[in-house]
């Protein structure tokens, strides 16, 4: 069984400038990342997947790619909600820790929409967009009879009041919601698309990037044109 130190010198030894730098125009802190490429760390992934122990040793370094990798091969049904907390509260500057790691793992919890909601109105920057990103994944894995249907409306309707007056990535995120839900809950589409075209387009600072913020109508619109409405996924990692 690979150790941590094993596993944290062969992603040191794999990092590199070009990557770190990428990394950093990303909103990552330089000083936390080794600069590991997506595939590389997928091929560790595979190495190490189902070692629980492992995952939470790999994300409690603090070390991005370490976190990143933890995320690929945690069972979020078998870590605890504190634990959760705790993941969610040590990803800041780690956008893509908060946005995706924290998401992947929680989305298993039992807990997982009670943990959404409650980093939603944790006030931190982000630990809402870890609660925004945790109730996307919600609404596109689980059946329509198993969401709260009343309360996915009422978000919808928060989001068109307060996105444009949302810190940073909290608009990113609450933008993909709105996507989520229009194109994954289809009794809620009609809502969904109403407050697209109620928040337009969304201004988000990506920094020194050449992403975009995707209209979230016309994700919706190009979803339902493809056949893909309505289709749960069966997973968010990616």
């Amino acid at each position: 069984m690979a150790s941590v130190a094993a596993i944290m010198a062969n992603l040191k030894s794999k990092g590199s400038e070009k990557t770190r730098k990428t990394y950093a125009r990303h909103g990552m802190a330089p000083g936390r990342v080794f600069g590991v490429s997506v595939a590389d760390l997928k091929v560790i992934a595979k190495s190490i997947k189902g070692q629980q122990d492992l995952a939470c040793q790999l994300y409690a370094t603090g070390t991005m790619d370490a976190m990143y990798l933890a995320g690929m091969i945690a069972d979020g049904s078998k870590i605890t909600r504190a634990q959760l907390n705790t993941w969610a509260e040590s990803a800041a500057g780690l956008q893509m820790v908060s946005e995706y790691t924290v998401p992947w793992v929680a989305v298993e919890h039992p807990e997982a929409r009670e943990l959404a909601l409650a980093w939603m109105k944790s006030g931190r920057e982000h630990m809402a967009t870890s609660g925004w990103c945790t109730y996307a994944g919600i609404v596109a894995l689980r059946p329509d009879d198993k969401l709260d249907l009343a309360e996915i409306e009422k978000l919808l309707g928060m989001i068109a009041r307060e996105i444009h007056k949302a810190p940073n990535r909290v608009r990113y995120a609450m933008n993909g919601f709105v996507i989520a839900v229009g194109i994954y809950v289809q009794s809620l589409a009609p809502q969904a698309k109403k407050v697209a075209r109620q928040i337009g387009a969304v201004q988000v600072e990506m920094g020194n990037t050449a992403c975009k913020v995707p209209l979230a109508l016309a994700s919706i619109e190009k979803a339902e044109a493809s056949g893909r409405a309505g289709q749960k996924r069966k997973t968010i990692r990616c």
